[in-house]
Formats: C-alpha cells, structure tokens, sequence
C-alpha cells in the first residue's frame, strides 16, 4: 500500500504495467473517489488531493508515477502527524499515546498490506 499522502508541486498520473490495484483520492473538505484498475489503465490525481494506492491483487502491482515538476514532493499523512507537537495531535484527533508513540518521524514510502482486504488495521504489527 502507498499511504496516504499528497504531493505540493505536481498532479499525479500513474499507468498501470501489471497487476490491479485501487486508488482513492480525497478532495478536501469532503469528498473521496475511489477507483479499481488493472494492467493498460490510467489513473490521475490533482495536485493536493490526498491519495493512496492500493494492491488488491495476489501478485505484485506494477505502475508508473509520473509528475510534471522540476523535483519530487509529497506530504505523508503520517508524518506529518508525527512532526507535530504531540498534544496538538492528541488534543485535536484524541489519539492514544500509544498511536502517537508508533506515528513516523521518517516517512515510510510502501507500508505492508494485508490480504485480509475487510481490514481496517494497517500497522505493520503482529497481534
């Protein structure tokens, strides 16, 4: 899984080599779309909606990203949470210090998915 992330210079667009996979994309404030593809489509994000991109196959997904900006940017969800004060974020979304504990400094770029596809637990933990 790509998580969720948006990028500040480009929009994005991705074609799909191999495998099938689901992108949404989230327009703030309050709106989401969210799209399956395979091999040979096509896939476009605008510039600063927030997306993520799934596998929602049993083989690997293969694609390609394309921006149009002089360097690569993106904001990862995560990362960001974890880079602000901790009581802002507990304050505001009442996170446990549990969750703030295990929020990224460093941003992960592919998180392991799970092929249970009803889940809504994405930690790369073990239970």
């Amino acid at each position: 899984m790509r998580e969720l992330h948006w990028h500040t210079t480009s929009d994005e667009w991705d074609y799909i080599l191999a495998g099938q996979g689901r992108l949404t994309v989230y327009v703030a404030p309050s709106s989401s779309q969210t799209f399956n593809f395979q091999a040979g489509d096509t896939g476009y994000v605008p510039v600063v909606d927030a997306h993520y991109l799934e596998n929602t196959g049993d083989t690997d997904l293969v694609y390609l990203e394309v921006l149009q900006a002089p360097f690569y940017n993106d904001i990862s969800v995560a990362q960001w949470l974890g880079l602000t004060p901790r009581q802002v974020v507990k304050d505001h979304l009442g996170f446990s210090d549990d969750t703030l504990d295990r929020l990224p400094k460093i941003k992960p770029y592919i998180l392991p998915g799970n092929t249970n596809l009803t889940t809504t637990n994405f930690t790369s933990e073990t239970e």
